[in-house]
């Protein structure tokens, strides 16, 4: 088996870097659009929406392939290609001359990103069954640190050059690329090496293959449904808290960098003791219990210091996440990690597809003066708790239908 922690090691580095160049150019790409638009604002901002859209679609129908592919040649290749394509790709994004290259980039760019399938299928390969929920939770604090470090730094090369923070994130994908190229062993083993099929790789395929997994049917749809909620969130945070209690763009970012502060501290250090202390089964139900009052707390929560105090205590509900993951990992065969993990990142895609334009349309009734909403802006985060709730339901069902057989 590889050595453990320098491959979770460099596993952690690259969601990092992935997340940190995408980090990068949130800050600028609105401005960079409305460069392409002559300045108009509000078409400015149906772009950047159609942009997000096409990143999230290309996620969706990638994941699963490349999560295949690394079943039959293995997760190194895969990774490897997928950051030198993220790479020439932020240099593309760097030099677009126009709207229409920047789709491109972003075509590619939502493909090659893809590549957490194929992490995630490295990090079931390498982790005992027992510590693999445990080890998904690095999965959430690499998206926590870059999120942290990718605006800040973003917004402070913007201010010399839009195109500078492309330059950069290019500049780390392909660092990245040549470090693992030297060092990244391959995780999985020859004999757990399965054929590449379209009909698995395809994205509704993969949902089918799926169906041989009772356990892992229903867990993925409440996995599905955690991630419709969190994105929902994410869709309307800055919306939300802009309206209700009138945060600067300063306290928004604020907020945001302690979000990407406490993912780190719980899905990167809490959850390795928290999990294996409750085991995953209890652990995803506490997850998910906080995580229904956490998102009650954000819709009742009549002033901004609120919001804080709520965030860092409901922060420990988000061990639910990597030990569902785990849980999911060890119900599933060897050679059968990628596809599996292909599945869930494109149930994740949906969601990011499908949760901002519900999300948004259900803040834009609450606050509709004159209608029958009754003026009530965190309206969209009690559907978020009801979605939490249900996710806790299917997840209790399904494990009492249906227990874990550990076949990996």
């Amino acid at each position: 088996m590889t050595s453990q922690k320098p491959a979770l090691g460099f596993i952690f580095v690259t969601l990092f870097l992935d997340i940190l160049g995408i980090g990068l150019i949130v800050p600028v790409l609105p401005d960079l659009v409305k460069s392409f638009r002559g300045n108009n604002v509000a078409d400015a901002a149906s772009m950047v929406g159609w942009l997000t859209s096409v990143f999230a679609l290309m996620q969706f129908v990638c994941a699963p392939i490349l999560g295949s592919l690394s079943d039959q040649f293995g997760r190194r290749p895969v990774i490897l290609i997928s950051l030198l394509g993220t790479g020439l790709d932020y240099i593309l994004l760097a030099v677009a001359p126009n709207l229409g290259w920047f789709f491109v980039g972003r075509l590619i760019n939502g493909a090659t990103s893809a590549n957490i399938t194929a992490a995630g299928a490295y990090i079931a390969d390498i982790s005992p069954p027992e510590k693999r929920a445990a080890n998904f939770g690095i999965i959430g604090a690499a998206f926590g640190l870059g999120f942290i470090a990718g605006p800040l730094i973003g917004s402070q090369l913007g201010a010399y050059s839009l195109r500078l923070p492309f330059e950069a994130a290019a500049g780390l994908a392909l660092i990245n690329w040549i470090y693992g190229f030297f060092v990244l062993p391959e995780s999985l083993a020859p004999a757990n090496r399965r054929k590449f099929s379209w009909r698995r790789a395809n994205p509704i395929g993969s949902f089918g293959a799926l169906r041989r997994f009772p356990v892992i049917v229903g867990l993925a749809q409440s996995f599905f449904l955690i991630n419709l909620a969190q994105s929902s969130l994410q869709s309307i945070w800055v919306l939300y808290t802009a309206y209700r209690y009138h945060w600067s763009e300063r306290q928004v970012g604020l907020s945001l960098a302690v979000i990407g502060v406490m993912a780190a501290i719980v899905q990167g250090g809490l959850a390795r003791r928290i999990i294996p202390a409750l085991g995953e089964r209890r652990a995803i139900v506490l997850g998910l219990l906080i995580s229904v009052f956490n998102m009650t707390g954000y819709a009742l929560a009549s002033a901004g210091w609120m919001i804080y105090c709520i965030l860092v205590i409901g922060s420990i509900g988000w061990i639910a996440t990597p030990s569902l993951q785990g849980l999911i990992s060890r119900a599933a065969p060897p050679d059968e990690q990628g596809a599996v993990q292909g599945a869930l990142m494109s149930l994740n895609s949906v969601a990011a597809i499908v949760a901002p334009l519900v999300g948004t349309m259900v803040f834009a009734f609450s606050i509709r003066e004159g209608g029958t909403s009754g003026h009530f802006p965190g309206a969209v985060f009690l559907v978020n708790a009801v979605l939490m709730l249900a996710a806790m339901g299917l997840a209790i069902r399904t494990l009492r239908r249906n227990p874990v057989v550990e076949v990996a």
